[in-house]
């Protein structure tokens, strides 16, 4: 097995085609990948909102203010399997809105234990050695029915996810601040130079 921080080669050609974009909440992702789908491409939704509402309709506890644990282990069993079911996509741009490294990333955040499982999954899941990050941008900071946390804890999170994928080998590209419109191309603009190179 790889040591974390290193890309096996049989990974790494099949999801060089796997652009994550992290950060921390609020600012500004979900928004970017609803304009990169609107021009085509395929995006897969942050799975830390879809357990939220899942949890929240069914009544359950695996919530970032109950069980941080839960919500941790149902956003990993939710990555994986989108890391999966992509992996039968056409070798084409996939955007995902966070990825497994993220999870790891909140469990350090939070002081919980990082499970070995999730330290193989991130080691042997990979996606695109770029990945784009989103900072910390107050202006356009909201909190919302799955959002509670506060600005400063959006600020740690943004480290801790820089500081997580970069102990993985990832490459980081922090998106400027803008328009919507000018955050994808400027996406689409690094994308096509990395797909040159490859």
């Amino acid at each position: 097995m790889a040591s974390p921080g290193t890309t096996p080669s049989n990974f790494m050609l099949h999801n060089a085609n796997f652009y994550v974009l992290t950060g921390g909440p609020g600012a500004g992702k979900t928004s970017v990948l609803t304009a990169l789908s609107a021009r085509g491409y395929k995006c897969v939704p942050e799975s830390g909102r879809a357990v939220i509402k899942d949890e929240v309709r069914l009544g359950g506890t695996a919530l970032p203010w109950a069980d941080k644990a839960a919500f941790a282990l149902r956003m990993e069993e939710m990555d994986r399997q989108s890391h999966e079911e992509a992996s039968t996509v056409l070798p084409q741009p996939l955007f995902f809105d966070r990825g497994l490294p993220d999870v790891l990333g909140y469990l350090s955040l939070e002081g919980l234990t990082v499970p070995d499982s999730l330290r193989r999954a991130c080691d042997e899941r990979r996606y695109a050695n770029v990945v784009f990050i989103a900072p910390p941008w107050e202006a356009i900071y909201t909190r919302d029915a799955e959002r509670k946390q506060d600005f400063a804890e959006a600020q740690r999170t943004f480290v801790m996810m820089a500081q997580t994928y970069a102990d993985l080998g990832y490459r980081l590209i922090e998106l400027p601040l803008g328009s919507v419109e000018m955050r994808a191309a400027f996406i689409l603009s690094h994308v096509s130079r990395s797909a040159i190179r490859e």
